[in-house]
């Protein structure tokens, strides 16, 4: 059987270190290491108060959030609100920032397709 499983607390997560990012980490829990092809899956954890950095960039993102509250937020102004068991999808170059409004870690499930970067 070519399947490949692995318990996700097995995998350590990573400080976020972009200038802009504030108390978030991330962990590659399928990618290309693990075989994948075609998508990278990733899980975020945000503290209260954190957040990633304001970015944008040619490839999408679907999200499933985990646990707590937080907002997606670009440089207009403009939010979008998130809580525990929401989704989200964010185009293509579309402006973005993960931000923690709540008082718990937020938690989010990452996908996006593997690029060549």
């Amino acid at each position: 059987m070519n399947i490949y499983t692995k318990d996700s607390n097995d995998i350590p997560f990573e400080n976020i270190t972009m200038d802009g990012a504030l108390n978030a980490e991330f962990k590659v829990v399928v990618g290309k290491k693990e075989g994948a092809p075609n998508f990278i899956m990733r899980i975020f954890k945000i503290q209260p108060g954190g957040y990633s950095p304001l970015h944008s960039h040619e490839w999408e993102h679907e999200n499933y959030f985990l646990n707590g509250n937080g907002e997606i937020r670009n440089s207009k102004g403009e939010s979008k609100k998130v809580k525990k068991g929401d989704v989200a999808f964010i185009p293509p170059f579309e402006e973005h920032q993960y931000y923690n409004s709540g008082n718990e870690v937020l938690e989010f499930i990452c996908l996006i397709p593997i690029v060549d970067r």
